[in-house]
Order: structure tokens, then C-alpha cells, then sequence
């Protein structure tokens, strides 16, 4: 009788809880509206996106030192090393800046006192209208996926409210990413555009089933039908998250990095906004149905 009496603690609270991400989701606008009206963007763009030169030299040098050599005759320098997987030792310098190729193998020679040529270093240069261009596309591309998949969840349910959770999860997924990428003073490649792009299909999927399960499965009471969806959802995100805590432990590649990177910030978004916003939402849905009378 006891046993009867005591409510859940997820039925006493999980309205309390939709502060949390409510609460997120109007940090990160503020955020993002005052970084827009700073740096003319949503985001901090790498040469990839802006133009610019990249030129990877094959010879250890001291990263700190370089920079400062550098700084003051190339604009937004960035260097990174490049290092042997096993031994760790240095292999290479990759340096980025949004200076012309001419002006950056100029600089670097006289820096290092010896010619630049094909067999001691690489240079790739991007123009800034090209780079403009390309990133528009990518802006566009995710938000017709975005859009797409709208209508997709919209077709699968074919319920207002329930749909709309879906979605709001999946863009509050983007949204607190897209904040996080920036207070870490990630500067975003076109990998990176591409990472948020992967990061729609992987912030509906567990929403997806959890809808499914509260909205079709019969005979389970509503709080077996979230608690098992939470068990399959959560063994799905952790594996996705080990897999990327290892590619992020072994690769040396920046481009991989990055994505791996931002799919992991991603995932542990979706941890919130899936499993305390999402569930909220379609709890308060389905206890309103049930209070009407209908059934789900």
C-alpha cells in the first residue's frame, strides 16, 4: 500500500526539471545574439571558410616561438603540430593565416632563413570569395535538412505537439553546440559545418524512439514506456560517445578531430534536451489526453 501511495520522483518534478534546458536554450540565444553583434557571425570561421593560406612545414620547430615571430607580419595566425601517432613526436608545423600565399612564403623564409620548395613544405591557398560562397551552400544545406527532417517527423507522427518536441530537441542540440564550439574558441572548418550537418540525424534518433514508444506501444504503463526507451536511447548514445572519445584519443587529423569533437558536445546536449525536455513535453501531452478521456 505503501509502495502505492509514494509517487514517482520523475512524476513529482519532471515540470521543475524543463527549467534546466529551458534555461539553456535563453542562455545560448543571448549568447549567440551578443557573439553575432561582436564578430558579425554565429560562429569563428578557419581559412577554410574565410580564404587564406595554409602551409605545413616537415621540420620540428617551437610552436611558441613561431607564433610570436609570426604574429606581427601575418594576419590571424594559427599553428598546429603534427605529431607520429605511437612516439609522439613532432613531424610537422601547420600554419593558417588569412594573408596571401606570396606574402606568407615570403614572411616564413625570412623567418627561417632558408628557401621554402616541394620537398620541405606544402602551401594550399583559398581565395576569400570562393570560401564565402562555399560556406553559404553549407548554411543552406543544413537548413534544408533541417527542414526536411521536419517534415519527416511530421509525417512518421502526425501529431502536433509531440512532433514539435522532436524538433525543438533536435535544434536546442544545434543551438547549445553551436555555443559551446565558440566558448571553447573553436574556429569552425567546413568539417565542422559538416559535423552540425551529421548532427540533426543524430539528435532526432533517440527522440524518435522515444516518441514511438510513449505514443504507439500498448498495454505498458507511461512511465515503463519512457524508463524502457531511456535504457535502449542511453546504451545508443554511450556507444556512440566511447566510439568518439577513442577516434579522438588515436587520429591526428584535425579535420576528424573537429568532427568528432562537435559530435560529442552534441550528443551530450541531446542527453538533456531528449531525455528531461523531450520527455517532459510528451509526458504533460500524454497526462492531458488521458485527463480528456483519450486514449494514445
Amino acid at each position: 500500500v505503501q509502495q502505492e501511495i509514494k509517487k514517482n520522483w520523475h512524476d513529482k518534478y519532471y515540470k521543475i526539471l524543463l527549467i534546466i534546458p529551458a534555461i539553456l536554450i535563453i542562455f545560448s540565444f543571448i549568447y549567440l545574439i551578443n557573439f553575432y553583434n561582436q564578430h558579425g557571425d554565429f560562429i569563428k570561421k578557419d581559412i577554410s571558410l574565410t580564404g587564406g593560406t595554409s602551409v605545413t612545414l616537415y621540420e620540428k620547430l617551437d610552436v611558441l616561438e613561431l607564433k610570436q615571430g609570426l604574429q606581427d607580419k601575418l594576419q590571424d595566425v594559427n599553428i598546429r603540430e603534427v605529431y607520429d601517432l605511437f612516439t609522439q613526436e613532432q613531424k610537422a608545423v601547420i600554419i593558417e593565416t588569412t594573408s596571401g600565399a606570396d606574402e606568407t612564403k615570403k614572411v616564413l623564409e625570412d623567418y627561417l632563413s632558408y628557401e621554402l620548395t616541394d620537398e620541405n613544405s606544402s602551401f594550399e591557398f583559398a581565395g576569400s570569395s570562393l570560401s564565402q560562397s562555399f560556406y553559404k551552400q553549407l548554411l543552406i544545406a543544413i537548413l534544408i535538412a533541417f527542414v526536411a527532417m521536419g517534415i519527416v517527423i511530421f509525417l512518421i507522427f502526425r501529431i502536433f505537439v509531440p512532433s514539435i518536441a522532436v524538433i525543438l530537441s533536435a535544434f536546442a542540440d544545434i543551438l547549445m553546440t553551436l555555443v559551446t564550439v565558440n566558448l571553447l574558441g573553436i574556429k569552425v572548418s567546413t568539417a565542422g559545418i559538416v559535423a552540425f550537418l551529421m548532427l540533426i540525424g543524430y539528435s532526432v534518433d533517440t527522440d524518435i524512439l522515444l516518441t514511438s514508444r510513449v505514443l504507439k506501444r500498448e498495454g505498458d504503463s507511461l512511465n515503463k514506456k519512457i524508463f524502457d526507451s531511456f535504457k535502449t536511447g542511453m546504451t545508443m548514445t554511450i556507444t556512440a560517445i566511447i566510439s568518439i572519445i577513442v577516434a579522438l584519443a588515436v587520429t591526428q587529423s584535425e579535420v576528424i578531430r573537429q568532427i568528432m569533437l562537435i559530435l560529442l558536445i552534441g550528443l551530450i546536449a541531446d542527453i538533456f534536451n531528449t531525455w528531461i525536455q523531450n520527455v517532459g513535453l510528451l509526458r504533460i501531452y500524454v497526462e492531458k489526453k488521458a485527463k480528456k478521456g483519450i486514449m494514445i
